[in-house]
């Protein structure tokens, strides 16, 4: 499959994750249901990483991308510690759109950090994005 494939099944759980994580946090405090969520997936990622026989690629990681993997997940954790306690007292439909101005956080320090390009139709796209995350906060 092409990163375009995995890029819309990875929008379309998310979506799904929005609408199912608001269900699962009611009356479930924020922190607690996060824990719970990481739990699952940390199974479910160690079963596919184990399907495939990768845990023996581990001692191959080097130190640097080491590193900064244990800062993703660090970013990531944060991130949904917010985005679950977000969802406990705001509406999906209004958490979800502010959510997604990750993806104008993600250009910029692209541009910055990883010196990628941004081009006036990319920047023209995440500008309407923007726009439609404000319009949905009224």
């Amino acid at each position: 499959m092409t990163w375009q494939v995995y890029a819309l099944l990875s929008a379309i759980a998310a979506g799904a994750t929005a609408v199912l994580a608001k269900i699962g946090v009611e009356g479930v405090p924020s922190n607690l249901a996060t824990a719970i969520r990481t739990v699952v997936i940390f199974l479910f990622v160690s079963a596919i990483v184990a399907a495939r026989g990768e845990q023996r690629l581990l001692v191959a990681v080097s130190p640097r991308a080491l590193l900064f993997l244990v800062l993703s997940g660090c970013a990531t954790g944060l991130s949904w510690l917010a985005y679950f306690r977000a969802l406990q007292i705001g509406p999906a439909s209004r958490v979800a759109p502010v959510d997604k101005l990750s993806l104008a956080v993600t250009l910029i320090l692209a541009a910055i950090v990883l010196g990628e390009r941004i081009t006036f139709r990319v920047a023209g796209g995440v500008a309407l994005m923007i726009l439609g995350a404000l319009l949905t906060l009224r």
